[in-house]
């Protein structure tokens, strides 16, 4: 039988019929096995697969049916518009993250030099994001993982980005007593009984990257607490944190001393990101 691209497409999205977007799935599997864009896909619909192509198509098919994310079937993410690589040892970078890449940037000097601090870096996505806006900043991301390290310094040599440097370290324990001028993270914020858990990407995704004790605020109490001896004076330090969890991370940033304390909202309007000045 001859599958061409039209004919693959439609079966394989009839298939991914349990997926929000079992078209755009299918589409960016097979872009992935025949290495070609979106429009090449529309121009050449009567293209006919490989036999090989064919199998290795319906080989990831069988896996995002089973639950598999798309990025990590196909290895790749964008954020911030930049292309990474993501593997299994990194959470999956989403939009709703950017939200903390543009409040960085809002708070960083246009000219002259700063340092700035990203823990729990993961795929680099943070990080990368911001050194790519400003190329005078000094970026120091850390990872308790070296699986998640090498990926994201990976990521920083595909994109070229010679001014991040990366260390191993679960939170402050890569700086010692060093500051910057601003610190960024989205550590694990969600607790151990969560059903979300269980469904959609997540489940594929490494547990000690998502989850944290106390109700998801373990991990964020511990960088709340030690920031202001790694920040300068008038440094910032800007945080994701779970929907329901504004309350209580604004809390933990007025007990650190942190003023200007001030919850953004994502592309959905959930509270998802919390900031604070150091005195």
């Amino acid at each position: 039988m001859i599958h061409t691209i039209k004919h693959t497409l439609t079966t394989a999205a009839q298939t991914l019929n349990d997926s929000d977007s079992p078209r755009i799935d299918a589409e960016v599997l097979l872009r992935h096995v025949l290495h070609c864009s979106r429009t090449h896909l529309i121009a050449y619909a009567e293209q006919a697969l490989t036999d090989t192509q064919y199998q290795d198509f319906q080989q990831l098919l069988q896996q995002r049916q089973a639950g598999v994310p798309i990025a990590y079937l196909v290895g790749e993410r964008e954020f911030w518009s930049l292309p990474l690589r993501v593997t299994e040892a990194t959470l999956i970078p989403r939009a709703d993250t950017e939200l903390i890449v543009e409040l960085a940037l809002q708070r960083l000097p246009t000219t002259g030099t700063a340092t700035v601090f990203d823990l729990g870096t993961g795929s680099g996505a943070i990080a990368l994001a911001i050194a790519h806006e400003c190329p005078h900043c000094h970026v120091i991301a850390s990872d308790r993982s070296p699986e998640a390290l090498a990926v994201a310094q990976h990521n920083a040599q595909q994109l070229q980005l010679t001014q991040v440097q990366f260390r191993q370290g679960d939170w402050f324990q890569a700086f010692h007593d060093e500051q910057a001028h601003l610190i960024v993270s989205n550590p694990p914020y969600i607790a151990p009984d969560d059903p979300h858990l269980q469904q959609g990407d997540v489940r594929y995704e490494p547990h000690t990257a998502l989850v944290a004790e106390t109700e998801g605020l373990d991990d964020l109490r511990q960088i709340i607490q030690h920031a202001p001896a790694h920040l300068q004076p008038q440094g910032w330090l800007l945080v994701e944190h779970g929907y329901q969890q504004a309350t209580a991370v604004q809390t933990l940033f007025t007990a650190a001393h942190f003023q200007q304390v001030e919850t953004y909202q994502d592309l959905n309007g959930q509270d998802r990101v919390t900031v604070g000045q150091r005195p």
